[in-house]
């Protein structure tokens, strides 16, 4: 009997002792990914390496999501959180710029522009943010998939009505890349925290910036590792940064470029429109089961499930192996590539009970 790409890497790369329903929160690792993380730890322990790690690595996992979100790795940055890279699209707007977001967004999304204190924040329920782009907005900034219901934004129309109006698009990625096909090109700027869907270590995170975009970000990380030649800009004053979105990048933890390179190559080798058909269909099948129990979730076709109410199961469901989240009330679940059926027959198993 033939396996599915998704059948294999399940049963070679994932090993989980839990019912795991929790990627919204982290992804689980990939074992090629710990087995890279764990080499270089030793290495560096031992003392053998020139170096504490690789920049080939990095640039290989710059390369690997640059392939996800359908752009070329001359657009794509990397750095540590999704909050330092939304950090350098605020420094790039002026004082009175309008910036537009959903009600609720996720804090890392919003917050950057909201400390600055001269910038215009405006926010708006999810459903109405395309029609609610006007002439002065300088940025609108919202997630592909929410984090706290895991409800879909309606990107086609956002973008056209940011296009419409000239204004700027931020799209934060992290609850979605990895299991929504992500295009990140018609985007100024897009945000993904690699520790989510992309099954990378904490401590990854990938900005990517139009050509146009580049030249309104200031370069607020310059250094070395930012420098069109790195090595020989070790000293003194870089005197050339990298010519593409590279001289955003922050100075990386090199052990978790060594696991992302390797989970991204996973991803990559499945593919991100198999594995949304997986599990888009596994929450179908959660959304269904709740039904039946008299639970009635966020509707969508999402690969997060989210229960309005039922938060305060978590606990119950944690002490019986089940893992998820409990998020602005809502009881939230994902499904991701390792999980399967009897996940979510055995989830509901618990609820019923």
């Amino acid at each position: 009997m033939e396996t599915s790409a998704i059948d294999q890497a399940r049963a070679n790369e994932f090993a989980s002792g839990t019912t795991y329903l929790n990627t919204s929160s982290y992804g689980l690792l990939p074992r090629r990914a710990v087995e890279a993380v764990r080499t270089l730890a030793d290495e560096c322990a031992a003392g053998v390496r020139a170096g504490a790690g690789s920049f080939e690595s990095v640039d290989a996992a710059r390369a690997g999501f640059a392939r996800i979100a359908g752009v070329t790795p001359a657009r794509v940055a990397v750095g540590s959180s999704v909050a330092a890279h939304v950090g350098l699209v605020a420094a790039s707007l002026p004082a009175g710029a309008e910036v537009l977001a959903p009600t609720g967004e996720f804090s890392s999304v919003v917050s950057p522009f909201a400390v600055r204190g001269d910038l215009k924040m405006r926010y708006v329920p999810l459903a109405g943010l395309a029609d609610a782009v006007r002439p002065g907005t300088a940025l609108v900034a919202f997630s592909a998939v929410q984090s706290a219901d895991g409800r879909v934004a309606d990107l086609d129309a956002v973008r056209a009505a940011a296009a419409a109006h000239g204004a700027r698009t931020l799209l934060d990625a992290s609850q979605s890349a990895g299991w929504l096909p992500l295009d990140a090109a018609p985007y100024d700027y897009t945000v993904t925290g690699g520790f989510k869907f992309l099954l990378c270590p904490r401590g990854t995170s990938f900005l990517t910036v139009t050509e146009d975009a580049q030249e309104a970000v200031p370069s607020l990380y310059a250094g070395w590792v930012a420098a069109e030649d790195r090595w020989n800009s070790t000293y003194g004053p870089v005197g050339e940064l990298a010519v593409d979105a590279r001289r955003f990048d922050e100075p990386v933890a090199f052990l978790s470029y060594h696991g992302a390179e390797q989970s991204l190559d996973l991803l990559d080798g499945v593919g991100v429109d198999a594995v949304y058909a997986h599990a888009t269909g596994l929450a179908a099948r959660f959304r269904e089961g709740l039904a039946a129990l008299g639970h009635e979730s966020v509707p969508g076709t999402s690969a997060i499930v989210a229960v309005p109410g039922l938060g305060g199961r978590e606990p119950d469901l944690a002490a019986a192996g089940v893992m998820v989240s409990a998020r602005a009330g809502n009881l939230r679940a994902a499904f991701h590539l390792y999980n399967t059926e009897a996940d979510v027959d055995r989830a509901l198993d618990v609820l019923s009970g």
